[in-house]
């Protein structure tokens, strides 16, 4: 036993060693964050909404596209991340309203501009959050060390490893947790401020 673990070490030591040579190559990234432009549409399902008169579903984007730096060292290459742009935010939006209101009536009317509350309350989270996500994509980006490759044909995977690690760093899983929870937060606050008034009476 004693002899299979020297040579572990020693099969594995010239591996360590290269990685952290290229610990002399790390970059503070430049971090870039666009929100994304989004669009609305409304729709009327064939089928009845149960109970619901209407509903908003929204579609989260966060996409990372990132620029490495190449080092030739000996005995391989060191794959640093160089800069990260995000483009965080809600792209689309599909409003549904019961087929039981008919467009251009007032209580048709009266449902989409409560989902069109909903919507707004979409897009102030990320107006509000925008500090913690310049923040949390910031701090994701920096802790990522270089990574290190023997051959040319694995620099391409290596990014990929880059990305991955931006994505699962816990900056930004605690973020979209944040993000997930203002959701629920702000829509609740738009249900309970709307005492259904406007609906009520046009469906007098």
């Amino acid at each position: 036993m004693f002899k299979k673990s020297v040579f572990l070490t020693l099969f594995f030591l010239p591996t360590i060693l290269f990685a952290d040579d290229c610990l002399d190559y790390k970059l503070k990234p430049k971090v870039t964050v666009n929100v994304p432009s989004w669009q609305k549409q409304v729709v009327q399902p064939l089928q009845h909404m149960d109970v619901l008169h209407g509903n908003v579903i929204a579609t989260m984007v966060d996409n990372y596209d990132i620029t490495s730096d190449i080092t030739s060292i000996e005995d391989g290459f060191c794959v640093a991340l160089k800069s990260v742009e995000a483009t965080i935010g809600y792209a689309d939006f599909l409003v549904q309203i019961d087929i039981s209101h008919k467009p251009n009536t007032c209580s048709y009317d009266a449902i989409l501009a409560h989902e069109d509350q909903h919507i707004h309350a979409y897009l102030s989270i990320i107006d509000d959050n925008d500090e913690l996500v310049k923040k949390s994509l910031f701090n994701a980006a920096n802790s990522i060390t270089p990574i290190f490759v023997k051959n040319k044909e694995d620099i391409e995977s290596a990014i990929d490893k880059l990305n991955e690690e931006i994505q699962s760093h816990p900056d930004i899983v605690l973020l979209k947790q944040q993000l997930k929870a203002d959701e629920e937060i702000r829509n609740k606050r738009v249900d309970q401020s709307d005492t259904g008034e406007t609906l009520k009476k046009c469906l007098k």
